[in-house]
């Protein structure tokens, strides 16, 4: 059975943390509340998620104060719904997945999935929560054409196929593919998870089937959308926090909207989890985002003005927060960055020139490439040697990591780098010492850079000179993202620095995604992976021996039925990018700054990154409380 096992094993662990019996547990109101509010036993499921602080390594929270925190943009304000992290199943720090906002989840065959929510579970406005709300959004909402003229999204799919979608009882849901569909509950577990259920209460009075045709007209009139189906997407927000009316099952939810520089984030009353004394979550009262220019973040933090800052902080800050920690009495963590690579070098292998586009692919050229790169002197120069010089690859916090894949061809050799060189043929130069390619250009290789981390720019410095003892000219182009996007989907773009894979730290039983020509907004394949997104469509045909294979094992993950199949898969699919060097990474493991000012159980050690993570969402930011 796929994805049983660990989801009943978290939810073993989570009864594990409880302490005593549940009816046991004496709930405790929490100060402050609207007095108008029902009393927290009416408030909470009648089975909350009771979280053993204790067992976790940290301590029992008190309720109250107010985390301020910084933005670098008015829509970040989102990442409430990021942080807050209260998800149908989530991860935990160990990288399992657990049930959280539901009760259970039951999975057959890997393609029968029973959900059962909490009885007495409410949203933040106290309506209850339950089958219905995933009923509206199976049937009403993503169904809908009109809603979703795409249709059902791929997580909702097997084999092209979409599910049967069952209501059993009130706080139980089924849906049922007839082949595997492994991709559903990592989906659900994302930072921007897609919410399969949705608030029916709130939202069908914007709805045709359900609203009053006079009041959709006036409501829609009022936003400016031309019919029902405009108006109800503008409602529809459940991750974006711009419509306040909304209401929510995360542990803080926007309520006012009397401000795009200064955002004030409200505890949920209503909220499903508590400690083990009976308190409920979470413990501080509110967070108050308020927006600065996202370069002026790191002083105002250095000054003091943020209890809790990651966001618009880079390892280049560190010096200068550390200079301000003792006058301004917080603490710079370093968090691990779970990106594969700091710096990632990234030849595109479907870029237009024919000449370039058989170099690129030769895999003795992207060999000779990573050879000629002096990774310790990288990391020595630009991260006080706190990183690792290694590929763009699964860090060892991964149970898919192995050594060999952070190493292989990434040794620092300029002589075998000439030699695959020579190997290849390029063995005229000019007189500049540069060789020449097959058609008598220059070898030189324009590097586009979206100037968003001057890391990259200042590593693309060094790889310049050591590129030139190979006989290689570097040229770094600066761009912005959205035209290298553009230039790499029309060709022209031939090579990029940029982050490495998004998620370094994987399991078996997260989609292989990042590392397959499955997405077109890629910068290593990007007609690849348009042609995967587009059914054939767009873009073009993997025609290149190991991409077709990483398409085909993709495609195998969708729809493979036991954990050990998935892990076969992982390890087959690492293999070809360490063999290949498809990506050219630098440096990995460097750390991310966190600032933790009067915030207690705020971990010192941690893990930073989008997916899986949710930034502070994997380490429960609920749990954090202000210091008296």
């Amino acid at each position: 059975m796929m994805f049983l096992k660990s989801v009943r094993a978290g939810l073993f662990l989570a009864a594990a943390m409880m302490t005593g019996p549940l009816v046991a547990l004496e709930l405790k109101e929490t100060p402050g509340l609207d007095a108008s509010l029902p009393p927290v036993a009416e408030r909470v499921p009648s089975e909350p998620l009771v979280v053993d602080l204790e067992a976790k390594g940290r301590e029992t929270g008190r309720h109250g104060g107010t985390l301020d925190t910084l933005i670098g943009r008015a829509k970040d304000v989102r990442l409430i719904n990021v942080w807050g992290y209260a998800r149908l199943v989530g991860y935990n720090e160990s990288l399992d997945l657990v049930p959280d906002i539901l009760q259970d989840i039951e999975v057959e065959d890997g393609r029968i999935f029973t959900l059962h929510t909490r009885q007495g579970h409410k949203w933040s406005d106290g309506h209850p929560f339950g089958a219905e709300d995933f009923r509206y959004y199976f049937e009403d909402v993503v169904s809908n054409e009109e809603l979703t003229p795409a249709g059902l999204p791929p997580f909702l799919l097997s084999n092209g196929q979409k599910p049967k979608f069952e209501v059993l009882d009130e706080t139980t849901v089924r849906f049922t593919w007839a082949d595997p569909n492994p991709l559903f509950l990592p989906e659900l577990a994302k930072s921007r998870p897609p919410f399969i259920y949705r608030p029916s209460h709130y939202l069908k009075q914007f709805h045709e089937k359900y609203g009053d045709p006079d009041i959709i007209a006036k409501e829609a009139e009022k936003v400016k959308a031309r019919g029902w189906a405009p108006l109800h997407n503008k409602k529809d927000d459940m991750y974006n926090a711009q419509n306040v009316d909304i209401p929510s099952l995360q542990p803080w939810v926007r309520n006012r909207a009397d401000s795009d520089l200064r955002f004030i984030l409200e505890r949920n009353p209503y909220y499903h989890r508590v400690d083990s004394t009976g308190q409920q979550l979470p413990y501080i009262d509110e967070i108050v985002m308020t927006v600065a220019d996202g370069k002026l973040i790191p002083a105002k933090t250095q000054a003091g003005e943020s209890d809790l800052q990651a966001r618009n902080l880079s390892f280049a800050d560190v010096t200068v927060l550390k200079k301000g920690e003792k006058q301004n009495d917080y603490v710079t963590a370093l968090w691990s960055n779970s990106k594969g690579s700091e710096i990632s070098l990234l030849p595109n292998l479907t870029v237009k020139d024919p000449v370039w586009r058989e170099l690129l692919r030769d895999t003795r050229f992207r060999h000779a490439l990573s050879l000629g790169i002096d990774r310790t002197l990288i990391n020595r120069v630009l991260f006080f040697g706190l990183g690792r010089p290694a590929n763009d690859m699964v860090l060892p916090a991964s149970p898919l990591y192995k050594a060999e894949y952070a190493t292989k061809w990434a040794e620092y050799d300029p002589e075998k780098a000439n030699a695959l060189l020579d190997e290849i043929g390029l063995t005229e130069r000019n007189g500049e010492g540069i060789r020449l390619m097959p058609d008598g250009r220059a070898l030189e290789i324009i590097v586009e850079t979206a100037g968003e981390d001057q890391t990259h720019d200042d590593a693309l410095e060094l790889v310049t000179e050591m590129w030139r003892e190979i006989g290689i000219k570097l040229f770094a182009k600066p761009s912005q993202r959205d035209n290298m996007r553009e230039r790499a989907i029309t060709g022209e773009l031939l090579m990029s620095v940029w982050w490495g894979f998004e998620n370094g730290i994987p399991t078996s039983e997260m989609p292989p995604e990042d590392y397959a020509p499955v997405h077109g907004d890629r910068f290593a394949w990007p007609a690849w992976g348009d042609y995967y997104e587009t059914g054939g469509e767009g873009g073009e045909k993997p025609d290149w021996e190991p991409a077709v294979r990483l398409m085909e094992l993709y495609k195998t993950w969708l729809v493979s039925r036991e954990p050990e199949e998935r892990r076969a898969i992982w390890d087959e699919m690492l293999q070809i990018h360490a063999n290949q060097t498809i990506h050219i990474g630098l440096v990995s493991g460097v750390p991310q700054p966190v600032v933790i000012k009067d915030v207690e159980n705020v971990p010192l050690e941690g893990i930073y990154g989008w997916d899986p993570g949710a930034h502070f969402g994997i380490h429960r930011m609920d749990e954090f409380y202000m210091a008296e």
